[in-house]
């Protein structure tokens, strides 16, 4: 996503989602989501700095909108799809959930019985957006980059649109990158939500809120 060089709105000297406390000097709103939110000043190094800070929060963002969605849909479909593929072709596969309906992660162990080539895949993919990302981030930063037609860096932005979904106006664009930047956020807490319920509860999420993943099942 790349985004015309804008001048920021004036700013108050106080952040907006905690008014008795001063706004960081570096969150100037450039950023879609910015409250002047930072208690600890992690965004008081310089701005380039802030740029890599945003650029793994995009990532950490989307993955998590990826998990929030798969951890719960693997512990729905997990067994049917495996039954299914089992009667089809005869692979004798196993499903990963374990006795109680729960994902193989870190807390509830079960990643053992995970492929090699599976991790292998996912390293190999990982490695090479964070390097794209990283190289973005040092080369291009948010800063004016030369072109011609004013247009700067925006951090996340691959060039991958293939439904073209991200608005031509720049309004729209504002507003895209406002729900990402928050559905991620949301993401982020959520999918840690599951992990320690899981951990703690020895439930799978799916059976422990069946009124979210199981609705038809209470009537």
């Amino acid at each position: 996503m790349v985004s015309s060089s804008t001048k920021p709105p004036t700013l108050s000297k106080y952040s907006k989602s905690i008014p008795f406390l001063r706004r960081p000097p570096n969150l100037t709103g450039t950023y879609a989501g910015d409250v002047g939110f930072d208690p600890f000043n992690f965004s008081s190094s310089s701005p380039e700095q802030l740029t890599y800070y945003r650029e793994a929060e995009i990532k950490h963002s989307r993955l998590a909108m990826l998990a929030v969605v798969g951890w719960p849909s693997s512990e729905l479909f997990d067994q049917p799809i495996t039954k299914f593929i089992d009667s089809k072709l005869s692979l004798d596969l196993s499903p990963m959930l374990n006795s109680n309906d729960r994902v193989p992660s870190v807390l509830n162990g079960g990643m053992d019985n995970i492929s090699p080539i599976f991790w292998g895949i996912c390293l190999g993919l990982s490695a090479a957006i964070d390097l794209r990302g990283v190289q973005n981030a040092r080369y291009k930063t948010d800063f004016n980059d030369g072109n011609s037609d004013g247009e700067y860096y925006l951090p996340g932005d691959y060039g991958f649109d293939p439904l073209g979904l991200y608005p031509s106006d720049e309004e729209g664009r504002q507003r895209m990158q406002l729900c990402e930047i928050k559905h991620g956020r949301l993401s982020m807490i959520a999918v840690t939500g599951f992990a320690f319920q899981e951990y703690v509860s020895k439930v799978g999420v799916v059976d422990e809120t069946p009124v979210f993943f199981h609705p038809l099942h209470l009537f």
